[in-house]
This record gives C-alpha cells, structure tokens and sequence, in this order.
C-alpha cells in the first residue's frame, strides 16, 4: 500500500532540475561575452597569446637543459635568460652596424628591378601599381627632407613595435619562471572536479606549443643560413637581409615562404636571366626540401592541422587583426584544435575516436 501510495502521489522536479534552465542561460551569457571581450581587445589577447609563447620557448629551453646540466630549475631558467640576452645584445648590436647598408642597397636594386618591371608590363598594357603609381622605395633613404616629412609615424610605429616586443618578453619571462603557479591559479577558478581534466588538457596544448615552436625556429634557421650562404656564393646584392627575412617569414607557414621569394626575385634580377632561374630554382628547392624533409623530422607530427585550414586560419586572422593574426594564426589553430577535440568531441560527445587514432 505504501508503494502505491509513493507512486500515485505527483513527483516535484527536483532543486537541481529547476537550476538547470538558469545555468544553461548562464552559460550562453558567459559565452556572448567571452566572444565579445576576445573581439574588442583582441590585439591584447593577441600580445597575451605572443607572451605566452615566448614563455613556452624559455620553458622548452629550461627543460632541455636538464640532462645536460644538473642544475635545479631555477638556475636552469636564469642561464637561459642570460644566454637569451647575450644572443638579443648581440643580435641587435650587429644589426645597428651592418643592416643599415644591406637594406639601403637591397632598396635601391629592388626599386630599380620593380621600374624595369613595371616598364616592361605598361609595354604590354598591364598597369602594375594602379593610376596613382607606387612610392619610391629608397626616398625615406635618400631624401632627408622627406624623412623628416614621415617622422611621426616612423617614431610612433617604432615606439608600438619596441613596446610590444618588450611586453611580450617580460611576459614571457614571468610565465617560465613559475609556469606552475600560474596553471594552479588558473585552475583554482574551475569547479574542483573538472581540474584534473583541464589540467591534463592544458599539459597537452603546453607540450604541442613547444614542439611547434622549437619545430618552427629550428626551420626558419635552417632556411635562413642556407639561403644566406647561397645567395652570397652567388653574388645576389643584400644576401644576409634576404635570408633573415625568407627565414622570419618562413615562420608562418605555407604563406611565408611565397611572400619572401618576391624579395629574392628582385634582388637577383641584375645579375641576369640565367642566375635569376638558378636563384629562384635553388629558393623553391630549398623550401622543399624543408617543407618535406626537415619539417616532418623536427614536428614528428605534433601538430596534426590539414594545410587548408591552416592557410584558412592565416587569411581570417591577418584579415580580421593584421600581421599579428597572421603570426599567430598557425599555434591559435592549433590549440584550439586541442581543446574542441577534448572538450567537446571527447567529453561532451562521448567520441573517443580522435585521441585513439592520434595516439595510433
């Protein structure tokens, strides 16, 4: 009777069944507005994301240290801070002395090269730069007046460009300091039963940005020196410019290496036809050979990404937030492939397929 009784009598929803339409509606507010905050600051979020990497790099380096050098953490982290500083010191010191001159030679010829170009289309009717023409490449160089005309934005694209490089070092070194501090802090504001998760998520993207990134260093180092000392037994005018910049922009990928071999064309076309079609020849093998060679062995796929939505991802970002989305393009698909793979395919569709056949 008492079982009749409980079973005839009306069930109430419980507490947690009431909450639910008010957490979902929760939810979606927090979502608008994370979507919102990330749209209106995202040249900030895109400096905090350029730190962050900047600190997986000085992490990566800490690490490997490690079996080479008995040290704890700590005195691991500081020589790599002090060897990063005799490296940038360096760096900057030689290119204050000998840049100058490489880049107003390596102006004059391009500017040149872009001239005879640009006769040899309007011959054909092709109007290469439009009805306004194009801008002299070497005037900043060779006319004091008219420098002095663009100072101001010289001084404050210098001043933006100086302050975010140092942001996003000093952030950087605050992150590799205490990597795990900031992590804990992180995840003392999630609920305590999906830290654990999270975390094992967050050591996943971690691990995946320092392969990328050393992967990627590694490969625009390889394809500068190479292309440097290629172009100097040559004889192509700038040599050491044009490689540090096919090596710089062979950070973004797939892109990169098509937008600086516009350079290199134009700084070999004096020498000739024939050393033009070997110059160009040697660039494309060069960057296939890392494209399909090196860059397999150095990523062991890490970073499992179908080219096409790579360059999808470059084309957004560079549209949407400039050279800075387009730097940062390839590592934010990346990490975000990450998370909608664990959160949403495995945890919230129950699909484990994707973590077996990565791990397989």
């Amino acid at each position: 009777m008492k079982a009749e009784a409980c079973s005839s009598a009306p069930t109430r929803p419980s507490g947690v069944a009431r909450r639910r339409p008010l957490v979902s509606a929760l939810i979606v507010l927090a979502v608008a507005a994370g979507l919102a905050v990330a749209w209106f600051y995202a040249a900030s979020l895109l400096l905090l994301f350029a730190g962050i990497l900047f600190a997986v790099f000085v992490d990566a380096c800490t690490r490997g240290l490690a079996p080479l050098i008995p040290l704890s953490p700590t005195w691991r982290f500081g020589l790599v801070v002090l060897a990063f500083l005799s490296v940038a010191g360096f760096a900057i010191g030689w290119g204050l002395v000998r840049l100058p001159d490489q880049a107003r030679l390596l102006l004059q010829v391009m500017n040149a090269q872009l001239d005879v170009l640009e006769h040899h289309l309007a011959a054909f009717g092709v109007d290469l730069f439009g009805p306004k023409g194009r801008q002299d490449l070497s005037h900043f160089i060779a006319d004091p007046g008219r420098l002095f005309g663009h100072v101001q934005y010289a001084v404050s694209g210098a001043y933006v460009v100086v302050m975010n490089a140092i942001i996003i070092v000093c952030l950087g070194l605050f992150l590799a300091a205490h990597p795990g501090s900031y992590r804990e802090g992180v995840l003392r504001l999630l609920p305590i039963g999906a830290r654990p998760r999270v975390r094992e998520v967050m050591d996943e993207m971690g691990g995946m940005l320092r392969s990328w990134l050393l992967g990627q260093l590694v490969r625009s180092g390889v394809v500068a020196v190479i292309l440097w000392l290629v172009l100097q037994f040559l004889g192509v005018p700038g040599a050491p410019l044009l490689g540090l910049q096919a090596g710089a922009a062979n950070f973004v990928p797939y892109l990169g290496p098509m937008i600086a071999a516009l350079p290199v064309a134009l700084a070999a076309m004096p020498l000739g036809l024939s050393s033009l079609a070997w110059v160009m020849g040697i660039y494309f093998c060069i960057q296939t050979v890392e494209g399909f060679v090196i860059a397999p062995l150095i990523q062991k796929g890490s970073v499992d990404i179908p080219p096409a939505w790579t360059l999808f991802a470059i084309v957004i970002l560079g549209a949407m937030f400039g050279i800075l989305g387009v730097a940062l393009a390839a590592p934010l698909l990346a990490v975000g492939r990450i998370a909608l793979l664990r959160f949403y395919v495995e945890d919230c569709l129950n699909d484990r397929s994707a973590g077996r056949a990565r791990e397989c």
